[in-house]
């Protein structure tokens, strides 16, 4: 047994080796990477990249909003992100008279720069291991509600004390490994961030939903923004009197450029990552899930289509709608096609069959483990109808605006039913769905979200099993005739429709009020679809996805057991990570090899696709290009635009800063080659691929396209 073991174990470490180029590691504990990254070519030191006591890069970088990252690239607070990250508050700013989106935007002066409400970014200040504190206030015996609520006081006491230590200060502590391993991160928070600059989406969008996740890319995805603090450097809610930030740290810019073997390191914060799942999981992914999903948002990209190509205003109320629907519709398909491409299936089930047979090897080892695998296939099998209806509901039924803006006030409408509710408390929820109310409609066209209900309605009868279908629905349909035809006559008879009619009720609500909203055809609707799911699907669907996180502790626990000399990357959880690797290109199918960088040249090419409103490029732009007038930006008589690299990177890596060996900018992460899309689940070395955006080519939009050169001047450019 033992024999054929080492046997296994062997034939697994040349599959699941531990790869130079994979993982998204802890800054905190980036010297266990440091010798191997000093042998690809770094040039700094573990204290470089992370340091409580001293000045470190990781005080160059932000969490940017609620999903991406930033860099500060000045002494003035001045911040470069991506344009898509950027993309809610240029069009927060955005008119058919003054469209920001289209024509872009630069600050001649700070006095200029564009304040942003609810917008705001977190330093992180330092990382603690937590682990040992965690650990021992949890005993053998508990219940897996007895530790989680033990878990959560010591979390709780220790996020309190931490809060304490600094003005504008936030905490929390995150499991790692399933939790396996606690770390908490202590945050400096900053709410005055304002809009510096921004090129036209004809740059910054460049390729659109054409280009999305593919590699030749030409986009000039970035933006500026600066971070404002109070007199006293701290972070203080939007003021006029408030001054530009002064950084610990910033990036210097290198214009060196870049070459194929270059070492590239990615600093930022990546969102979620599953590299533990089991089989079981993968092929649910990749069978069920994404497959559904992405029919479902090909529906209603569609109908945006057909309204945004032919009216101006709806195409500005729905840009970012259209940016958020379409980028994970995409990124599912290329990770479909790339999990299938690497047989992730058989892979995992060659990692299970080696955890088994290590098991097999040692009866303590049996007592701990042996259920795991079994377990895992019996609770998959039972968790793919609810699954399907969880998938259902949050993209189809939530897919409507409609119904999800009318799920916003059931809250509301039973506190106002309530007799024993303080007013006072009726009358903030009530506030808060006022300013709901108003910021909805901004952005809102019924014409199109009508026929958006109309095809998700139908699309959810015909593919969802009748026994976990809501009775009305077939009812409605049988009365209608046809689903546009419902569709009309529930929207014509809808208030939810009407924001006039909605703030009317909302500005004296009460019992009375609240019966004409629960009422409403449209909110009928969405609680009948609500009911449902919280009646037959909730309850097993969160037993069931609760304790595969309970086993996948043990699952992961093992798996580090069964090879104690890897190193274990955690999977992204939205912390600041480090992921290192080396510029290259590389071959996506049979015939086909891509180069490692595009230039300006690729977006003259493509602008000459006329048929292709993805592909139109500014006139200036052009201008510049064919009177060759690049600056000091040109290499070879061209402008570099973008490069790739083996960086391991997920969604919320966007806006990260790329380095080089020397910790010097040379480029923004922005996206991940649609074959590379799979890295969520299974890492490459052969097709994964980070997309960034060159700095230079940043440089150039700033410079010779925008004339700022106020905010070139800002920088610190290393030739």
């Amino acid at each position: 047994m033992r024999k054929s073991f080492l046997l296994l174990l062997l034939a697994l470490s040349l599959t699941f080796k531990g790869m130079a180029d994979e993982g998204m590691w802890i800054p905190m504990l980036i010297g266990k990477n440091i010798g191997e990254m000093q042998r690809m070519g770094f040039k700094l030191t573990a204290e470089d990249l992370y340091s409580v006591n001293n000045a470190s890069l990781k005080d160059a970088i932000v969490r940017f909003g609620r999903g991406c990252t930033g860099a500060l690239i000045s002494a003035e607070g001045l911040l470069i992100t991506n344009h898509h990250c950027g993309y809610p508050e240029i069009q927060s700013h955005s008119t058919v008279e003054n469209n920001l989106l289209a024509n872009g935007f630069w600050a001649a002066s700070k006095a200029e720069e564009l304040p942003n409400p609810g917008l705001s970014v977190r330093f992180l200040v330092r990382m603690d291991d937590v682990t040992d504190l965690v650990w021992k206030n949890i005993a053998p015996s508990m219940t897996e509600q007895e530790r989680a609520k033990r878990i959560r006081q010591v979390a709780d006491s220790l996020v309190a004390k931490a809060e304490k230590e600094g003005i504008g200060y936030e905490a929390s502590i995150r499991p790692f490994y399933y939790g396996n391993q606690y770390y908490m991160f202590v945050y400096q928070v900053f709410e005055d961030v304002r809009l510096v600059g921004t090129p036209p989406e004809s740059i910054g969008k460049f390729g659109g939903d054409t280009d999305n996740w593919v590699w030749p890319r030409h986009t000039g995805d970035f933006s500026l923004f600066r971070i404002y603090a109070d007199k006293n450097n701290n972070p203080a809610p939007y003021s006029p009197s408030n001054v530009p930030y002064k950084p610990k740290k910033f990036f210097k810019i290198s214009m060196k450029g870049i070459k194929e073997g270059d070492f590239t390191l990615v600093y930022g914060f990546p969102g979620r990552t599953q590299q533990y799942i089991t089989s079981h999981a993968v092929r649910l992914l990749i069978d069920q899930s994404n497959p559904h999903k992405i029919n479902l948002r090909d529906i209603r990209l569609s109908i945006f289509n057909k309204f945004t190509e032919s009216n101006d205003t709806i195409a500005i109320k729905y840009a970012a709608k259209h940016a958020r629907v379409a980028n994970a519709w995409k990124k599912w398909i290329g990770e479909t096609m790339g999990l299938h491409r690497l047989d992730a299936v058989t892979k995992k089930q060659e990692q299970e069959s080696m955890f088994a047979a290590w098991v097999a090897t040692n009866p303590e080892l049996k007592e701990r483990y042996a259920w795991l695998l079994p377990t895992f296939e019996r609770l998959y099998a039972e968790l793919a109808p609810l699954s399907l209806v969880v998938d259902y509901r949050n993209e189809a039924v939530y897919g409507v605006e409609m119904l999800s803006f009318a799920s916003r006030f059931e809250r509301l409408l039973s506190m106002a039913l309530d007799p024993s509710v303080d007013k006072g408390k009726l009358a903030e929820q009530r506030n808060k769905l006022v300013d709901y109310v108003r910021d909805f409609f901004k952005d809102f066209e019924l014409s199109v979200d009508r026929e958006v209900f109309a095809a998700m309605m139908q699309v959810y009868y015909e593919r969802i099993p009748q026994e976990l279908q809501p009775e009305f629905l077939g009812k409605l349909i049988q009365q209608s005739g046809n689903w546009r035809q419902l569709a009309g006559q529930i929207y014509s008879q809808t208030a939810f429709a009407d924001s006039v009619r909605v703030l009317t009720l909302l500005n004296d609500i009460d019992s009375t009020n609240a019966s004409e909203f629960l009422n409403d055809p449209i909110f009928s609707i969405y609680f009948e679809f609500e009911d449902l799911y919280r009646k037959n699907v909730r309850k097993r669907y969160f037993e069931i996805t609760d304790s595969l996180d309970i086993f996948y502790r043990t699952y992961v626990e093992g798996l580090m057991r069964m090879q104690p000399d890897k190193r274990f990357f955690p999977d992204a959880n939205s912390t600041l990570r480090i992921a290192y690797g080396k510029v290259g290109g590389f071959a996506p199918r049979d015939g086909v090899v891509y180069d490692y960088y595009t230039t300006i040249d690729g977006i003259y090419e493509k602008s000459q696709q006329r048929d292709v409103p993805d592909y139109v490029s500014p006139q200036q732009l052009m201008e510049l290009y064919q009177a060759k007038d690049f600056g000091p930006y040109a290499v070879n008589g061209t402008v570099p635009v973008a490069f790739i690299a083996s960086n391991h990177t997920t969604g919320g890596n966007s806006g990260s800063p790329v380095l080089d060996a020397e910790g010097n900018l040379i480029g923004v992460n922005f996206d991940r080659c649609w074959e590379s899309t799979m890295s969520d689940v299974m890492f490459d070395p052969n097709y994964c691929r980070n997309i960034s955006l060159d700095i230079r080519y940043a440089l150039f939009v700033i410079d010779k396209f925008a004339g700022a050169k106020n905010l070139i001047n800002e920088m610190v450019i290393l030739q």
